[in-house]
């Protein structure tokens, strides 16, 4: 077989490269190509017992990869990629080579899109919540960045929309509601078609109430008129709470919710177009929470309020 070396990955060390050819092989892959270059770890297709498959060498100390790996052993293949190897410095995956989901909302396909990410969460989900994995991150932690963002603008007597996305995030994490192991990053790029049906990848290992599994989905793809289209929103948010079974208050309060928190993560890594992509999916879902129910976000999925929209 072969087993040579690449051309490097992107920012590729001497020492990646000899890492590469350790894994190579004591795990026998051949046929290395790179496929991407991400902050966490490079990636690779490779050839594994005959079959196509990825390798990711992991960035030194890399953790949110790790937290992945725990996730995809839980979820053991149900809408999700496999995993077939991993150690603390790299991860075999089951290769999902066919087209992302996005390319279906290319072609004018939006709700079938958002049916088949209900029917991945469906699957996901649908893994043992009592066998759960230790080590995946409460979302109460995950949601840390927007409680301190709200709490610096509190202090400063700011009434910003992250003070008020973190008391939204507050009631819903105060009452949760099927708690479960969640990929924590579910939208049209992280979902890819193979003989298997439609997989998910790079999940962030986070366990919490499965209606935060919507959330990021509905600020996706990343086509403005789309996305910021509130019919197209709520129509989506709905074909997902009938799908699941959810609350679609709850639905829209997630991604409220999950928007202020990306928004006050990009406020502290300083990339203007995402803060602002997310700040405007956030003022594009607050009004929707208010016509839902302005007293509680626990109203049943047939909201006459929410109807009318």
């Amino acid at each position: 077989m072969q087993t040579g070396v690449p051309e490097d990955c992107p920012q590729q060390s001497p020492a990646d490269a000899g890492r590469l050819a350790h894994y190579l092989a004591a795990w026998q892959l051949s046929d290395p190509q790179v496929l991407a270059q991400t902050r966490n770890s490079c990636v690779y297709t490779v050839t594994h017992a005959g079959a196509p498959a990825v390798l990711k060498l992991l960035a030194a100390h890399e953790r949110e990869e790790q937290r992945g790996a725990l996730a995809l052993r839980h979820f053991d293949g149900r809408g999700a990629v496999r995993l077939l190897r991993a150690d603390e410095g790299a991860q075999l995956l089951e290769y999902a080579a066919g087209d992302e989901l996005v390319t279906l909302v290319a072609r004018g396909e939006d709700e079938h899109a958002t049916r088949i990410i209900a029917q991945v969460l469906r699957q996901l989900h649908g893994a043992p919540a009592d066998a759960a994995p230790a080590g995946l991150v409460p979302l109460e932690v995950w949601f840390a960045a927007l409680f301190a963002r709200a709490a610096a603008d509190r202090q400063a007597g700011v009434a910003s929309i992250y003070v008020r996305g973190a008391a939204v995030a507050a009631e819903l994490l105060a009452t949760p509601r099927d708690v479960c192991a969640l990929h924590g990053d579910i939208h049209h790029y992280n979902i890819r078609h193979s003989p298997r049906g439609w997989l998910a990848f790079d999940p962030k290992g986070l366990l919490g109430e499965r209606t935060y599994d919507c959330a990021n989905a509905l600020c996706n793809p990343v086509l403005p008129d789309l996305v910021f289209d509130p019919a197209r929103l709520l129509r989506n948010a709905s074909i997902l709470a009938e799908s699941l079974d959810l609350e679609l208050p709850r639905v829209l309060a997630f991604t409220y919710a999950y928007a202020c928190l990306n928004a006050s993560w990009w406020l502290e890594l300083g990339d203007a177009a995402i803060l602002q992509w997310s700040l405007d999916v956030a003022a594009l879902v607050e009004p929707l929470l208010a016509a839902a129910a302005t007293s509680s976000i626990h109203a049943p999925v047939n909201a006459p309020a929410l109807q009318q929209e």
